[in-house]
């Protein structure tokens, strides 16, 4: 079941979920807007011939800050990471991001695959940002990016996100690189 707004402000003035900063005019019936970060990661497109995930092949990447009331221009077929301005969690609630309607009509998807953060993942959450349009989009930090829903779960987890996910730890500030899968045991 999903949080409503009255529930998220709620839970968010209990403790039980944090939200930094908290903005109550970013509250919508059933979720809460939050914005883009100022920090960018961007791959160097010429440092590698091929990605491979599982054998931790990356191209080299580098990072661009854009100054308050600066814009960053993301060019077509272009995906970069990004961050969330807010630092939020949950120890008891699964939190699902989703991309703004209105960004993904204009050919911006704010994330390709992570949408769901785990209980006990606290978090500026990495944004996959893709340009799928034909003309430039220009980011500007602090503008709506995303939408987080707050969903109960039926019980206790066994074990919470600091114990089993791949980025824990993640209480830092900023974007998180793709990390090498673990082994099964």
């Amino acid at each position: 079941m999903f949080l409503s707004d009255i529930d998220i402000a709620k839970e968010v003035k209990h403790g039980t979920i944090v939200l930094k900063p908290f903005d109550r005019k970013r509250l919508q019936p059933v979720s809460y807007d939050i914005s883009l970060g100022n920090t960018f990661i961007i791959t160097e497109p010429h440092t590698t011939s091929i990605i491979d995930p599982v054998k931790k092949i990356f191209p080299k990447t580098h990072t661009v800050t854009v100054k308050n009331g600066g814009t960053f221009v993301l060019h077509p077929g272009v995906s970069i990471l990004g961050c969330s301005k807010e630092h939020f969690g949950s120890d008891v609630y699964l939190i699902e991001m989703n991309g703004k309607s209105s960004l993904a009509r204009i050919g911006l998807l704010v994330h390709n695959s992570a949408s769901l953060i785990n209980p006990g993942h606290f978090l500026q959450v990495t944004l996959e940002l893709c340009n799928l349009n034909s003309v430039p989009i220009i980011l500007r930090p602090g503008m709506q990016i995303a939408q987080l829903t707050f969903s109960t779960i039926s019980s206790r987890t066994a074990k919470n996100y600091r114990q089993v996910g791949r980025y824990q730890g993640n209480n830092v500030r900023g974007y998180v690189a793709p990390r090498k899968a673990k082994k099964k045991r």
